[in-house]
């Protein structure tokens, strides 16, 4: 098979591809075998109908289509191999030769991917700065802190409430006078400020105290679902008790129930570990993040509209799975939050051009540094997803395989080890502690396990 490529416009290439008669021919008989074993003509058994039979009874255009539908794509997936062109939407399909005894001549004419060309030189010391993994006292304090709250015990108290304590109350809630079953309690233990029932229960109970009735109405949170839920309710509630939390004693008894260790000096020593840990995968991922940024802002490279837009549109769309999920509508979780679809589609456009700019320059390294992905290394992502959906690696596998993602896959992997070259290359300075404080950066919270005795 032969293959040309033409620019006909701003990202968009021409590629004319002829593909050899003998090649065309086998692929053309198979769509006649495939008709064959569709119909029914009579005095022939299913599948053994002639050619000339089937294009008298079927007609030739109709083997042509399924030819068409079944050959043609697979010749052009196999030129954009060739040429390494990554499409961004449908081509357009130009028949310009289909003749039997000659080869068969098409045009696909189709968007594609920009492509970036980088040398060693610009992207060898990339100034980056790491931040501190260093725990501070205050930190290891915090922690265990976290520790007492597990063990911490409910003790009642003869003063009203406060936030942060618990109060065990009946709950009535209505709507004209009918219980809304599933807001209404008996007995319950309530945290104070958790605002389970809406903001106002919750000031309200603040400065009660056992035996006080509550009497409000406000709108009940959507989490309660249909159909009472994001509508306004009555509640009645009723203060039956105040507890508040009591929190173990940080000394080697408490050292010993909270964990295998025998002195509050070992666990905090396990801690300041742990998080010390925890700081430097943290610190690691971000330098992988500030490394890419510095790299992605520095190159200039004019995306096509209908990437970004499809990017955008991507993230749109996740964003309303994942209220969704909630049980919410997108609007309502904007709302929340102060925003509007028109910002969202801002953010979401802004965040999709530096994702696109990144890739593009994880491609032009993966390129320039011909990094391939092997076997072995698909196969162990495939096994990673299949333990985590808790499904038979090679079920996995086959799913990826026909449904295109097995490339998608292999391209993560190598856009990875591209990151880990730049990494690995960068010049990387530690922050100091005040810098670090002073960070811009948003991280997750770290979540050590100080012990098994806490799981």
């Amino acid at each position: 098979m032969e293959t040309t490529v033409e620019s006909t416009d701003k990202h968009t290439v021409k590629l004319t591809i002829e593909v050899p008669e003998e090649e065309f021919s086998k692929d053309l008989d198979r769509a006649y075998k495939a008709i064959a074993n569709s119909v029914k003509v009579p005095g022939f058994r299913k599948g053994k109908v002639p050619k000339k039979v089937i294009d008298a009874q079927v007609g030739r255009d109709v083997v042509l289509q399924e030819f068409i539908e079944e050959a043609v794509p697979v010749y052009y997936r196999n030129a954009l191999r060739e040429r390494d062109l990554a499409p961004i939407a449908d081509p357009d399909i130009d028949l310009e030769q289909l003749e039997e005894g000659k080869p068969l001549v098409f045009t696909a004419t189709v968007e594609v991917r920009p492509r970036l060309e980088l040398t060693d030189a610009d992207y060898q010391g990339v100034k980056v700065q790491k931040p501190s993994n260093q725990v501070s006292d205050e930190e290891v304090g915090e922690w265990v802190d976290r520790v007492r709250q597990r063990f911490a015990e409910l003790e009642p108290v003869g003063r009203p409430a406060a936030d942060g304590d618990f109060v065990t109350i009946d709950v009535r809630a209505s709507v004209h006078d009918r219980e809304v079953a599933e807001a209404t309690r008996t007995d319950y233990l309530y945290a104070v400020g958790s605002g389970e029932f809406g903001e106002k229960l919750d000031a309200e109970l603040a400065g009660k105290k056992a035996g006080d009735i509550l009497k409000l109405n406000d709108t009940l949170p959507e989490r309660f679902g249909e159909p009472h839920g994001g509508t306004e309710v009555s509640f009645q509630v009723l203060v039956k008790e105040v507890k508040a939390v009591k929190l173990p004693q940080a000394d080697d008894d408490f050292a010993k129930t909270a964990s295998e260790f025998d002195t509050m000096e070992e666990l905090r020593a396990d801690l300041r570990e742990k998080l010390g840990e925890l700081k430097e995968r943290e610190a690691r991922a971000v330098v992988r993040d500030r490394v890419l940024d510095a790299l992605s802002t520095a190159v200039d490279v004019e995306i096509p509209d209908s990437l970004i837009e499809e990017e955008t549109e991507h993230r749109v769309s996740h964003a309303r799975e994942r209220a969704e999920r909630s049980g919410l509508t997108l609007e309502q979780v904007l709302e929340a939050q102060g925003w509007d679809e028109g910002r969202l589609r801002e953010d979401a456009r802004e965040h999709a051009i530096r994702a696109i700019k990144s890739d593009l320059v994880l491609e032009a390294v993966a390129r320039g540094e011909k990094l391939q992905v092997t076997a072995d290394e698909i196969g162990a992502e495939v096994t990673a997803l299949a333990q985590a959906y808790g499904r038979d690696a090679k079920d996995v596998a086959k799913q990826l395989d026909r449904s295109g993602q097995m490339v998608t896959l292999a391209g993560d992997i190598i856009r990875s080890k591209a990151l880990d070259l730049l990494v690995e290359r960068a010049d990387i300075q530690t922050e100091t502690e005040t810098a670090s404080a002073g960070s811009q950066d948003t991280q997750s919270e770290p979540t050590p396990e100080p012990s098994e005795a806490e799981s």
